[in-house]
């Protein structure tokens, strides 16, 4: 049988795509105006061309932050999403435990970037901060100020605890909704636990694992906020990465038309590699 496809429904989102396209479009097309040119203040612009592009995509300091931002985006997905799904796996499924769990799963993503900066950033002080004082009090050398690894720590463990949640109640929510006979098919089977996980429960949280994948992915690779707050991109520039960069480019030095470029470099790559992400899964998840 053909199957017959009802398109009423696109009119009735379609005043809010054209919404959301027109203030997306306008900014957008702003940023391209200021990366084909360059400007000295007072509104006088002179054309630059490809310019602003070349130079961006033959600088070792853009190189350099995006290798740092690859670095951090896949440290997070690798601790992030099996953790997320360990405790999705470990949360009640029934009873008063059930709500609670969720209201503290859900209470890291209510709190602001900038407050969760601000919080990690004297929580890891070592004159006051209980950790960095702590660590300091059991003979660990922490300073998230001066050494380069510990500031990398601070901020993995920092987005750790702020994101893992997205993950959890994501994977939770595919749980729930696995129908009860599954689980009582397994235990007539005599199934293990990881059977139950690698056959029952982890195929059908794969939708809600690309969604968790993709949302961390473009999270951890345009973050600022909260590595800025905290450490300001430093000790140095070892936690510079390009969203830290670019501000510094086009506030910091006010080149604007490099920084143009960059911000449009920037997103063609996060694109691509969401792309990437989403091909990669899906096709994966179209095999099983």
């Amino acid at each position: 049988m053909e199957r017959t496809w009802n398109n009423k429904a696109w009119f009735m989102v379609l005043p809010v795509l054209l919404l959301v396209a027109f203030s997306a479009i306008i900014p957008l097309m702003t940023v391209v105006n200021y990366s084909v040119q360059d400007t000295f203040g007072n509104n006088v612009f002179f054309w630059a061309g490809s310019e602003w592009f070349e130079e961006i995509l033959h600088s070792d300091r853009f190189w350099e932050a995006m290798a740092r931002n690859l670095a951090f985006s896949a440290i997070i997905l690798i601790i992030e999403i099996p953790l997320g799904i360990f405790i999705a796996l470990n949360m009640p499924k029934k009873g008063w435990g059930v709500p609670v769990c969720l209201v503290l799963m859900a209470l890291p993503l209510l709190i602001p970037w900038n407050v969760v900066g601000t919080i990690w950033q004297v929580f890891g002080r070592v004159d006051i901060g209980l950790l960095g004082y702590t660590l300091r009090a059991l003979g660990f050398n922490y300073n998230y100020v001066n050494d380069p690894f510990d500031a990398w720590i601070t901020v993995i463990v920092m987005d750790v605890w702020h994101w893992t949640s997205l993950v959890v109640l994501l994977c939770y929510a595919g749980l729930v909704s696995i129908p009860d006979a599954y689980y009582q098919a397994a235990k007539i089977d005599g199934a293990s636990r990881w059977a139950i996980f690698r056959y029952i429960q982890l195929p059908k949280m794969n939708r809600v694992l690309l969604i968790a994948v993709l949302l961390r992915f473009m999270d951890s690779f345009m973050i600022y906020t909260e590595p800025f707050v905290v450490t300001g991109g430093g000790p140095g520039n070892t936690t510079t990465f390009l969203s830290i960069d670019l501000v510094k480019l086009a506030i910091g030095e006010f080149n604007l038309g490099e920084a143009a470029a960059m911000s449009i470099v920037y997103f063609l790559i996060i694109m691509l590699l969401s792309w990437v992400f989403y091909t990669v899964m899906t096709a994966y998840d179209a095999e099983q």
